[in-house]
């Protein structure tokens, strides 16, 4: 990761920190959709049926916490393809609250669902697990289960890492802040080490939590991802 990526990851650390009470990303009390910090609307146009299907497997920061039908980084990744002349559906397969025991609970349910067999996954989960206190052993173990899965379907993988709050000590931040570079290098999966860097610590980019980007800050962090995403999908055009 980059020093100004690691400067990100510090300063959302400190603010999941202090957050941490709220014990997930993505409260089932909170308000549904935000009127408010909306990215512009780009108009693109229809994606076919017959189209590369990519499937966007995560928690609250891909389910579009708080954001409209369009906010959300599906909806945005699959704008920004489109922009650069890849076409491909992107699926919102995120699920506030998720752990990643609960993504591996379901990743067979959405994949063997899937009306085509997925072109790419970008994975994203161990938000959740951190502000629990999860063992971070199982978070790896979860993730790992979840990646061989998707090898063993000869399904790509983009996975965007998470990083721990400082208040975890020490011994947690050096067991859970590894893995997603591991296990990348472990499954050949393309790694975006983290998905808010550029995004966190600015105001005008995120929620009033100050863990969840808004409309802009989700358009930031597809800006980032994207690049990944283009060059990890088979075929891209």
């Amino acid at each position: 990761m980059k020093t100004a990526g690691w400067r990100s990851a510090l300063i959302y650390g400190c603010a999941i920190a202090l957050c941490q009470p709220l014990a997930a990303c993505g409260s089932a009390e909170a308000p549904a959709a935000s009127t408010n910090d909306k990215a512009p609307d780009a108009k693109v146009a229809p994606i076919a049926a017959d189209a590369p299907l990519i499937i966007a497997f995560g928690d609250s920061l891909y389910a579009g916490y708080q954001l409209g039908p369009k906010e959300g980084l599906a909806p945005q990744l699959q704008a920004a393809l489109a922009e650069d002349g890849v076409v491909a559906r992107v699926q919102n397969a995120g699920v506030s609250g998720d752990t990643t025991a609960a993504g591996r609970q379901r990743l067979t349910y959405v994949l063997d669902n899937a009306k085509v067999k997925p072109a790419l996954v970008v994975l994203g989960l161990g938000g959740n697990d951190m502000l629990r206190g999860i063992d971070a052993g199982q978070t790896r173990a979860n993730l790992d289960a979840m990646l061989a899965e998707l090898k063993k379907r000869g399904i790509p993988v983009v996975l965007t890492g998470m990083v721990a709050a400082p208040n975890m000590g020490p011994d947690y931040i050096a067991k859970f802040n590894p893995i997603y570079s591991d296990l990348a290098t472990k499954y050949g999966a393309s790694l975006y080490p983290f998905i808010l860097d550029n995004v966190v610590g600015k105001k005008d980019l995120m929620l009033g939590d100050n863990i969840h980007p808004n409309a802009k800050g989700v358009k930031v962090v597809v800006q980032g991802l994207a690049p990944l995403v283009e060059d990890a999908l088979p075929d891209a055009k």
